[in-house]
């Protein structure tokens, strides 16, 4: 079983290497080329690679008046078909970047899982999970998805250090007052 398994083990052994070397050259470049890629892997669970397609996609931080537009530019905002008075509620658009949208969701999915760390975004999507529902989870996971992208250029057009318990502290502070 040992020789049937041994090039299969080594051919990981490669795979593993390259894939270090890569990550390795992803985070060289983010920091040398883009270092206002640091700005945003400040956010834990956003790592070089997120931090460098969401800053190469976007190009310029001045392109959004409003840091709340880069949600829908992702396709990250419900589609839109009201009739009448109905307003179903629909699938997101998908309209940007098929590849950022998959990081961001990604990103999302640490920040929401049980080895986020605790966060005012994190805290929030828990909070629209346990609406309950059939798709109460998927709701949240994309929800925080936009929130995250906006969070994200947020920080990088302002320059801002992050904050996780941002608004938390400032609710306590308005409570003790």
């Amino acid at each position: 079983m040992r020789r049937a398994l041994a090039p299969l083990l080594e051919m990981l052994d490669e795979l593993n290497e390259k894939i270090w070397y890569y990550d390795q050259l992803v985070a060289h470049l983010a920091q040398q080329e883009y270092p206002e890629t640091s700005l945003l892997t400040q956010v834990p669970g956003v790592g070089p690679v997120t931090a460098l397609y969401f800053r190469l996609t976007i190009e310029d931080a001045g392109r959004f008046r409003r840091s709340r537009d880069v949600g829908s530019y992702f396709g990250l905002v419900p589609k839109q078909q009201d009739s009448g008075e109905s307003t179903p509620q629909l699938r997101i658009s998908k309209a940007g970047d098929e590849g950022a949208r998959r990081l961001l969701v990604n990103c999302a999915h640490y920040i929401v899982g049980p080895f986020g760390p605790d966060s005012d975004v994190r805290r929030w999507g828990l909070k629209l999970a346990a609406r309950g529902g059939k798709n109460a989870k998927k709701r949240a996971i994309v929800a925080v998805a936009r929130k995250l992208a906006v969070l994200l250029h947020r920080l990088w057009a302002t320059g801002e250090v992050y904050e996780p318990l941002r608004n938390s502290h400032r609710a306590e502070k308005a409570v003790a007052a």
